[in-house]
């Protein structure tokens, strides 16, 4: 398994957007995709951690690239304040 986890940071007043939206484009996941956890951070309201599961870094990869991914993404970027924080890698241990 291969996974993703980013740390987001939404524009003030978007956090109630940020979530409705996230979890309209995550029911909506792409091939491959085994789970999404989004969490929101205790001591800032305004911070997110996105962590991604995917059966293969392969399927990670060709999903990234594809015009629906980069649709998604704009319409989820255009409520954080900068570009996510992304750390990927494989999935060693999972329970």
């Amino acid at each position: 398994m291969y996974g993703s986890v980013s740390r987001w940071r939404v524009k003030e007043g978007k956090q109630d957007e940020l979530e409705q939206l996230a979890a309209e484009v995550m029911n909506d996941r792409a091939p491959g995709s085994r789970a999404v956890y989004m969490y929101r951070a205790d001591g800032d309201p305004r911070e997110y951690w996105v962590a991604g599961v995917w059966e293969s870094r392969e399927a990670y990869t060709s999903n990234s690239s594809t015009p629906e991914q980069n649709a998604r993404f704009g319409r989820l970027r255009a409520l954080l304040e900068s570009d996510p924080e992304w750390h990927d890698g494989e999935i060693v241990v999972s329970g």
